[in-house]
């Protein structure tokens, strides 16, 4: 009995050291596990710090594009009323250029008379002047008579010299009015030039702003790429975003499941994203098409394919303003089974013409 009970002490001493190893090798396991948390909190705080300081140098570069933005919006105001401006010029200048040709006509006409008068007053000299022959071979018996001739003929030269003096006078008013025309008319090709070049920078601003709402629709659809993903019922066509309806509606219905605006959600999420990039006078719109197959449908709540799809396009943009999305830049449209993208009469053709384009656009 002593000896069993002796080798029972000595096993229950034997036990303990291991145990107590295994429990500092538990307290380092531990200890380590909270070092490598420490590490990994530290590091998670640096990452963010480094993205808040991104997030903030993006907002100090969209200011300054808005500032940029702004500047330009300044600048084709004035073009504007500059152009406006010599618009009106060039209405004044025409009505004086068709005044002065008016002007013109008329002393063309005075010329004309002046001229027929000076060629009848030439006969009469003529005339004279042979008479004047007659009387000088008569001049003895005929002296009155030649004193008479010779009045007359002073008083013609007399009218002749003042003639040709209006001529001269017409001429010259003639070529002060030609003067004044090629002068109008150069103001009115370097009026033209300028309308022009107005009309250039214009139309290069448009063409900026449309580049940049399509630079703004390439992100959207970029940014919906990243948050979709690659599904075969979700898929983007051209420079629209497309759901199979069956995504979103059951067969013949158009209301909105819950399970349908999650869908929808990341979708908007990334317009109030992107919208709130886009400066304020680029006039655009969230346009939502519904589109149905070919086989007609006729129930309690849709004459036709035309109201099933109108109903269905009307039935996001409601959601789409209940999230958040004003409702100046929504448009909704039917389009029925008239805009196929399979013209096939299969299933899988019915399938892809059932669907909800989205398509970012300006108004």
């Amino acid at each position: 009995m002593p000896l069993a009970s002796r080798r029972a002490r000595r096993s229950s001493i034997d036990i303990w050291p291991g145990f107590v190893d295994a429990l500092a090798q538990l307290l380092m396991v531990i200890i380590f596990i909270l070092l490598v948390f420490t590490a990994g909190q530290f590091m998670l705080s640096d990452a963010l710090s480094g993205r808040d300081k991104a997030l903030k140098d993006l907002q100090q570069q969209v200011s300054q594009l808005a500032d940029l933005l702004s500047l330009e919006r300044g600048a084709n105001e004035k073009l504007q009323a500059s152009n406006t401006a010599l618009t009106e010029q060039l209405s004044a200048i025409a009505a004086e250029r068709d005044s002065l040709k008016g002007q013109v006509a008329s002393l063309n006409t005075q010329l004309a008379q002046q001229t027929a008068t000076t060629a009848q007053t030439t006969g009469q000299l003529q005339d004279a002047l042979s008479q004047l022959g007659v009387l000088r071979d008569r001049a003895t018996t005929a002296e009155k008579a030649l004193t008479a001739e010779q009045q007359i003929s002073a008083a013609a030269r007399a009218q002749v010299e003042q003639l040709s003096a209006s001529v001269a006078a017409l001429r010259d008013q003639l070529a002060k009015i030609s003067a004044a025309l090629d002068l109008s008319d150069a103001k009115v090709k370097d009026q033209q030039t300028q309308i022009a070049e107005l009309g250039k920078r214009l139309n290069l601003a448009l063409a900026n702003k449309v580049q940049e709402l399509a630079r703004f629709r390439s992100e959207f659809f970029g940014r919906l790429r990243e948050v979709i993903g690659d599904r075969p019922d979700i898929h983007i066509v051209g420079d629209r975003f497309v759901f199979q309806s069956e995504v979103l509606f059951t067969p013949g219905n158009a209301d909105l499941s819950d399970a349908a605006k999650q869908q929808l959600d990341p979708v908007i999420g990334a317009l109030k994203e992107i919208s709130a990039k886009i400066p304020t006078d680029i006039n655009w719109v969230m346009r939502v098409d519904g589109h149905t197959d070919r086989r007609p449908i006729s129930n309690a709540l849709f004459a036709s394919n035309w109201e099933l799809s109108a109903a269905r396009a009307i039935s996001v943009v409601r959601y789409m303003i209940s999230q958040g999305i004003p409702a100046n830049r929504l448009v909704a449209a039917g389009f029925a089974d008239n805009q196929p993208l399979d013209s096939g009469t299969g299933d899988d053709a019915f399938s892809r013409n059932r669907r909800i384009e989205l398509k970012l656009t300006e108004r």
